[in-house]
């Protein structure tokens, strides 16, 4: 089985990873979601639902989530042809955990700049992204706790999204071309 992991702050583009990724026929597990799924139940913030996970069960509870449901789809797919997909890896624990959970892991880092990112979260408009620029950069904040910036530097592969969205869509394909040889 080979799995891509998918890294980069909030806004930098890992969804359209997913998108592609998906119309190619690759099965994609978003962690982002998890934490999103949790902060409904609880009727919490999404990013303190973040950090209360993580302090209460550990850095790698997001990581053995997504590898539940990684396992109980697996028992129906041919896992030596199998491409899977994981976006929003956020800290070096859940790295580590995958590379050793999956002898063919590859890491592949979105980046954007902060302006950039900004603008697409106020177009964006989902609940966990806010207009304001400091809660923008305090969300930046958090997720550099987490590890993010170790694993964005400690990528296999890093994709710059700074530009127009069908240059960068050229970009995913072909990394995709070069990673599915």
């Amino acid at each position: 089985m080979k799995v891509l992991g998918i890294s980069g702050l909030p806004g930098s583009g890992k969804s359209l990873v997913s998108k592609i990724a998906r119309e190619k026929g690759i099965s994609s597990f978003n962690m982002g979601d998890l934490v999103r799924e949790e902060s409904k139940k609880r009727n919490t913030d999404v990013g303190k639902t973040a950090i209360y996970l993580r302090k209460k069960y550990c850095d790698y509870v997001l990581a053995k989530l997504v590898m539940k449901k990684i396992m109980k789809q697996s028992s129906t797919m041919n896992t030596k042809e199998t491409i899977l997909l994981i976006e929003g890896i956020r800290s070096q624990y859940e790295a580590k955990m995958f590379k050793e959970s999956f002898n063919d892991f590859r890491l592949l880092s979105v980046f954007s700049s902060p302006k950039t990112r900004f603008m697409r979260l106020k177009d964006r408009n989902r609940k966990d992204d806010s207009a304001d620029y400091e809660e923008f950069m305090e969300r930046d904040q958090r997720e550099l706790e987490f590890g993010i910036g170790n694993v964005i530097a400690t990528s296999d592969y890093i994709i710059v999204n700074d530009s127009r969205l069908e240059e960068y869509e050229s970009h995913i394909h072909d990394f995709f071309d070069k990673f599915l040889r």
